[in-house]
């Protein structure tokens, strides 16, 4: 199968996740353009960035346009990890192969666990003042995980804005958008230098077609229920963190 049919499939998937789900689709991402175009874990997590900034500025207008954004809160939540996601950028491309493949297997597999449980809340009644203090923590470990394995985090912006923000599940997906692009342009920022290398011609039709499957799960989110959504996008992720794990132990 050519690199471009490949591109074009992978790249539906990751957006229909997006789309749908507000995460997941960048997880994917990565190890697709890995596995499937042979990219190196360095290269794949800059052309994941890339991918997942423009899937997420799309799927992010589209919720926009029905009022699932909650702006403000969205905002505050994001500048908290701008900084992490740009030091975690810069940081990334020191880092060992394996070691890169390891820990993108591990965000996986708990993103897979979080899809898993997605109505599981650890968080008790708390304070305006402690939610703050929470949700900065959150959102600078957004932005670290964000600039350092080229994921969007929205697996778990998502739960967090439900548990810690108090938002409904709507408006948790429309608003986790908003902090992946923000995540994702800070990052991208302090890799000027890294994406002279990216392959375009792969890249284009990847991101096109995520882009494309953003419109898709949007729809797709009205029409199926999140739960059975995620279960199948859980089980994907974990399959993909195990051969992952193997891929960087052997």
């Amino acid at each position: 199968m050519s690199a471009l049919i490949l591109a074009l499939i992978a790249g539906a998937v990751v957006g229909l996740a997006l789309g749908a789900l507000g995460g997941g689709g960048s997880v994917l991402a990565v190890p697709a353009l890995i596995y499937l175009l042979g990219f190196t874990p360095a290269a794949a997590t800059t052309a994941g960035l890339i991918i997942v900034t423009a899937t997420s500025l799309t799927a992010l207008y589209a919720h926009a346009r029905t009022g699932n954004v909650r702006w403000k809160a969205g905002a505050l939540f994001a500048a908290a990890g701008l900084l992490p996601a740009a030091a975690a950028g810069a940081a990334a491309a020191r880092l060992p192969q394996p070691v890169l493949t390891a820990a993108f297997a591990a965000i996986a597999a708990l993103a897979a666990v979080r899809m898993l449980r997605p109505n599981r809340t650890d968080t008790g009644p708390a304070t305006g003042q402690a939610r703050l203090a929470r949700a900065a923590g959150t959102g600078a470990g957004l932005g670290a995980l964000t600039g350092l394995l080229g994921v969007g985090g929205g697996f778990l912006a998502v739960p967090a804005l439900v548990t810690v923000l108090a938002f409904e599940m709507q408006a948790a997906v429309g608003t986790s958008l908003l902090v992946i692009s923000a995540n994702s342009l800070a990052s991208l920022a302090t890799r000027g230098a890294t994406t002279a290398g990216v392959d375009w011609a792969v890249i284009g039709p990847f991101t096109g077609a995520a882009i494309l499957g953003a419109w898709d799960g949007k729809r797709l989110a009205a029409k199926v229920t999140g739960t059975l959504l995620q279960r199948t996008f859980a089980m994907v992720l974990l399959a993909v963190a195990a051969f992952m794990l193997i891929d960087a132990l052997t």
